[in-house]
């Protein structure tokens, strides 16, 4: 067995760091002793992708802000599915993510960062989301392992109920909010009937082979 090594750590607002380690051609973000992500699991967040961008399906020039660079993979899947006009937002919070991306892990990201339709804004999403009025037709949230803040406290306001107004505000009319999670969070459901959301809820797998554990993506139609 290949042992895992260490490349680099990043430090997170608040506390914290995160810790990137290679074994082979693999990959893992860590969080203490959670792993928040590996590069051979990626299948749910390619279907967060992929179910938001289906309901722009003949949109003329979307716009999509996806929260979270994380290794990339929602925003390959967006990429692939998106029209020639689109416009991607990726908003990462943490900026060692973004040098992993380009360095390291370059080979993962498969120069998508280097698409045309690409635009990286290296910050938090909540400001940007609370300063758009009608901005976006999609809003794809992976900042964390759901909603409840586990990387940085402070994304725990992204899901509260004025989080998810001001994502509501910021979205277009008929526009859709995509979140992310490791599980069902039925509380998270109420939250976003309550804020005026048409909610639905879909159990994916981890593995793009149909295997690993199931996370759950949200899709709220505004």
């Amino acid at each position: 067995m290949i042992p895992w090594t260490l490349i680099d750590t990043a430090p997170l607002p608040g506390g914290g760091s995160l810790r990137l380690k290679q074994r082979g051609t693999e990959f893992s973000i860590m969080l203490g002793t959670n792993e928040l992500m590996n590069s051979r699991l990626f299948g749910s967040e390619e279907a967060l992708a992929r179910l938001a961008c289906e309901r722009l399906a003949g949109q003329a020039q979307p716009h999509i802000l996806i929260g979270g660079l994380g290794m990339g993979f929602t925003l390959r899947a967006a990429l692939a599915v998106a029209p020639a006009d689109a416009a991607i937002t990726v908003c990462e919070l943490v900026p060692q993510v973004v040098d992993w991306a380009r360095g390291p892990m370059a080979e993962v990201f498969a120069g998508s960062l280097d698409d045309p339709r690409v635009r990286l804004h290296v910050g938090d999403v909540a400001p940007l989301i609370a300063q758009s009025r009608a901005a976006f037709d999609a809003i794809l949230l992976d900042v964390d392992n759901g909603p409840e803040g586990l990387t940085v406290e402070s994304n725990d306001r992204l899901y509260a109920p004025g989080g998810l107004g001001r994502a509501k505000a910021a979205l277009v009319p008929g526009g859709v909010l995509a979140v992310w999670a490791s599980a069902p969070d039925e509380r998270f459901t109420r939250r976003l009937r309550t804020a005026g959301f048409q909610v639905e809820e879909h159990a994916v797998r981890a593995s793009t082979k149909g295997r690993g554990a199931r996370h759950m993506i949200w899709l709220a139609a505004a």
